[in-house]
């Protein structure tokens, strides 16, 4: 199977720009044919694939990238930022905030394979907090934080009401596991209520093919599945890790990155303690039980 990036037009001058096969560090993005200029959805987590997005962009649209959108603050999707060296990149203030005080992270000692290329960190410029309104000729887009943690503490829906076109960022893995670690199971699953809300007919998910709404529940039955296992996990005193390996995963067996699990227990048991959706937990004991938990470092093809 071909394995190349391709821009695949959704309606009039919108493009879901895809990456195959949507495992780790690949993700998608998309761009808007403003007439004059181009909105970008998002960059890439490597230069080598950011330089090839912004080529296919300006390819298509036939003009300049001049405004970057980023969907939260994950490498795959804003470690590229830089190179769109004649744009303003607008996101989350948190996504700002997260991204300065952290750096770039390439998590070394949980993933191999990854060819970085050149990195230099750029975090968002223009902010917001809960919506902006972005126009891309006559396509209006509508940025939408859902007001708590999700996949993140900073994710952004960008909704194309007149194309009933939703670019959601990693709030949709389709043909993937979700990941929870950065933000929150139940906030995540609210979070797709407001998703159900707008009606969208076509969605751009953060990782795997462009897809309808009926993603939306096999994502939210996911996590629903961890929250219970959760609960289950902490009533028979096992770790996170020791629950993800007694796990029948049931329906979501077929799930890609199933390593993803007991990283998604530890957020799910710190939201048994009390802990708020998308406070600070300890990342580097999650990664270590995924890690653990597949055998080996992940293997990437970024």
């Amino acid at each position: 199977m071909d394995q190349s990036p391709f821009a695949e037009q959704v309606t009039d001058g919108v493009f879901g720009y895809v990456q195959p096969d949507g495992s780790w560090w690949i993700n998608n993005c998309g761009f808007v044919a403003a007439g004059d200029h181009t909105v970008v959805i998002d960059t890439c987590s490597t230069e080598r694939r950011t330089r090839a997005l912004l080529a296919a962009a300006e390819s298509a649209a036939g003009a300049p990238v001049t405004t970057v959108v980023n969907t939260h603050h994950h490498g795959d999707h804003t470690n590229g930022n830089y190179l769109a060296t004649g744009a303003t990149i607008v996101g989350h203030r948190k996504t700002r905030e997260v991204m300065v005080a952290t750096g770039i992270n390439t998590y070394e000692n949980s993933f191999t394979g990854n060819d970085w290329g050149h990195l230099e960190l750029r975090p968002p410029e223009v902010l917001f907090d809960d919506r902006l309104t972005v126009h891309a000729g006559d396509v209006r887009l509508e940025l939408i934080h859902p007001g708590h943690a999700a996949h993140t503490t900073n994710d952004v829906l960008v909704w194309l009401p007149e194309r009933r076109v939703l670019f959601v960022g990693d709030l949709i893995f389709n043909g993937g596991s979700p990941f929870a670690l950065m933000g929150s199971p139940a906030g995540w699953r609210r979070a797709l209520d407001l998703v159900r809300e707008l009606e969208p007919e076509t969605i751009v998910p953060g990782h795997g093919p462009m897809c309808g709404p009926e993603a939306i529940d096999v994502v939210d039955g996911y996590l629903g599945f961890v929250q219970k296992l959760a609960s289950y996990g902490k009533a028979a005193g096992l770790t996170p890790l020791q629950a993800a390996r007694e796990a029948d995963l049931g329906p979501y067996e077929a799930l890609s990155e199933q390593e993803r699990l007991p990283a998604n227990l530890h957020r799910a048991y710190a939201e048994l303690d009390g802990l708020e959706w998308g406070g600070a937990i300890d990342l580097g004991a999650a990664l270590a039980d995924m890690v653990t938990f597949n055998g080996a470092p992940i293997r990437c093809f970024s």
